[in-house]
């Protein structure tokens, strides 16, 4: 019988996690039922989102649990299958993350062609993230073109995706923010932002405006705080304020004040809109064609940022609220 590493939830955290919430236990992988699969995992993703499942309040999904492993998308080869539709050897998407291997049904898992992509960039560019940046500014935010959008967490797997998104679509500036000297390098260089800035070297608010003259008529928020508060003073009338994340409010342990200027939203008539990406599946033909042209004509560019072992699978999710990633965040299982 196999054995495998699974990451369990220790405890749950109050304000900022640390390694003690976490637990590695090896258990035995049990033998599939008809129509399951087994499945080798060779990359599991690290999401922000997975912050506030590790709390024990309703969202709209369910936190993890004390005791059990975590889980979350990961891409594997089919080691085991009593499925007719999904066959040994296969390599598949699915949410079962965070253990080496995962014994799952067949229906909730999606074969991939290998060869089509790496299979790291179905957890990024062309999954999860790659859609979240789609429908967040093209279907949530009513971007039109010739506009001006700031992104805020822009070197992370979003938000870089968004600002390449808007630049494609014709926007006439695009502006980001990110927490290092590298990380703006990397956003004006690389991904093509007419404007960057460090967060940490000046309020917000000023750099904003330094960097938007004319204001701006889409905000694509992944951060909060004095992001969203900096992009409300600098918003155009009938701008929109595309609520994806609030990184900075997540290990906060009471609730802070919101953004202090939000009585602007009156005379300005901002549109101010959180979504969750599983609400625009009706995106995902689109986005699918888009990106593949996109990605394999060269127009759109990504990074991933690798931690090696199921054991560091915490020390990624800590380094991710820590900004150590460019791109994408993903553990790169050993088992691989």
């Amino acid at each position: 019988m196999r054995t495998s590493r699974e990451v369990r939830l220790a405890s749950r955290p109050l304000g900022w996690p640390t390694a003690e919430n976490f637990e590695l236990v090896e258990v035995d992988v049990p033998a599939p039922d008809r129509g399951q699969i087994v499945v080798r995992n060779l990359f599991m993703s690290v999401d922000p989102y997975m912050r506030g499942r590790m709390n024990d309040v309703k969202s709209y999904v369910p936190p993890f649990q004390v005791g059990a492993a975590l889980d979350g998308g990961a891409v594997g080869e089919v080691v085991g299958s009593t499925s007719d539709a999904v066959k040994v050897g296969d390599v598949v998407l699915h949410g079962l993350g965070w253990r080496e291997y995962a014994v799952l049904n067949a229906a909730h898992a999606k074969v991939l062609d290998p060869n089509a992509a790496p299979l790291s960039a179905y957890l990024g560019v062309l999954g999860m993230p790659g859609l979240t940046a789609y429908a967040g500014l093209l279907a949530v935010g009513e971007y039109k073109d010739g506009e001006t959008v700031f992104v805020s967490g822009a070197a992370g797997a979003v938000g870089s995706l968004v600002g390449q998104f808007a630049k494609l679509r014709g926007s006439k500036r695009v502006i980001g923010s990110a927490g290092s000297a590298q990380k703006v390098k990397h956003l004006v260089e690389d991904l093509g932002f007419d404007a960057a800035f460090n967060y940490k070297d000046a309020p917000v608010a000023e750099q904003l405006a330094a960097a938007a003259p004319d204001g701006i008529d889409v905000y694509f928020d992944n951060v909060g705080g004095d992001h969203l508060e900096a992009a409300i003073g600098a918003a155009n009338p009938f701008a929109r304020l595309v609520e994806c994340g609030m990184v900075s409010r997540y290990n906060d342990e009471r609730a802070e004040p919101g953004p202090r200027n939000m009585a602007m939203i009156v005379p300005k008539r901002l549109l101010l809109k959180g979504f969750i990406v599983r609400d625009h599946t009706d995106r995902a033909r689109d986005f699918y064609r888009d990106m593949g042209e996109w990605v394999r004509d060269g127009k759109v560019r990504y990074r991933e940022t690798y931690v090696d072992g199921i054991e560091n699978a915490p020390r990624a999710l800590l380094g991710l609220f820590g900004g150590e990633n460019i791109g994408k965040m993903l553990v790169r299982l050993r088992s691989a």
